[in-house]
């Protein structure tokens, strides 16, 4: 039996992602997001599936959406319909990423001494990780990915970023908080630890904190996605996190 949070989690993705863009254009089987704005940033000038689609066409279909790009960026939110539109695509040039949907059934933890900090308390942390991620773009390119976090407030009704701070006050670690009170979900999405804070429970801190805030804000519908293919799962899983099912993106350039 399919599990009766999956349909409306997919739902509150699709949302969040016309929630956010600037501009949305609807497509035979879903839209396309765009931002001016951040035109470097992939996550916000992509195609997006969330019904049903001509599994053949979609290749032209996202020539056509993003072809003032030099970049291709397909979501597929429904595992089922990403099955069937993986082999057209693979063969017009893109790779494959599998994405874990993962519900926190555990029990909520108490504490967590993170807190909600701005995208300023933000800006010095993030722009040093992606230079580590992408060490040979120019500076537009790191600006756009990490003032692209702005846009998110956009995507639902609360949106909040959670970071832990070292004793200096430097964020070690963080996370966005996606709250919509009237569903009763919750998505935590993007937890990162700077490299040189690992291991000392700062991301143990800012999910913590993350968890009890959705709670008390009545979501009892809490998750994240993971990389099927990266450490991460395992770590959400010894964390009360279970996989119900699966997301996929497909890039080319």
């Amino acid at each position: 039996m399919p599990n009766s949070e999956l349909q409306p989690i997919i739902s509150f993705l699709s949302t969040f992602a016309r929630r956010q863009a600037a501009r949305v254009v609807d497509l035979p089987g879903g839209f396309a997001a765009y931002d001016d704005a951040y035109a470097h940033s992939r996550a916000n000038n992509q195609v997006v599936i969330d019904t049903a689609v001509e599994a053949e066409s979609l290749p032209a279909l996202t020539d056509e959406a993003l072809g003032h790009l030099p970049h291709r960026l397909v979501s597929v939110l429904d595992d089922s319909v990403a099955q069937a539109c993986a082999e057209p695509l693979i063969r017009a040039g893109y790779t494959h990423s599998t994405y874990l949907i993962m519900v926190h059934t555990g029990p909520v933890p108490a504490g967590g001494n993170a807190e909600k900090v701005g995208l300023d308390a933000l800006r010095v942390p993030l722009t040093r990780r992606w230079r580590g991620f992408l060490p040979d773009v120019d500076d537009e390119v790191v600006r756009h990915l990490v003032d692209r976090r702005q846009a998110r407030h956009r995507g639902a009704d609360t949106v909040h970023f959670i970071g832990a701070r070292t004793r200096a006050g430097e964020v070690a670690s963080w996370a966005d908080l996606y709250l919509d009170p009237a569903t009763g979900i919750a998505q935590i999405e993007d937890l990162i630890t700077a490299s040189a804070h690992l291991g000392r429970g700062h991301g143990d801190a800012v999910l913590t904190t993350a968890l009890r805030l959705a709670a008390d804000t009545g979501c009892a519908t809490r998750f994240l996605t993971a990389d099927a293919a990266d450490w991460p799962r395992h770590w959400y899983e010894r964390r009360g996190f279970s996989v119900i099912g699966r997301s996929h993106s497909f890039e080319r350039g």
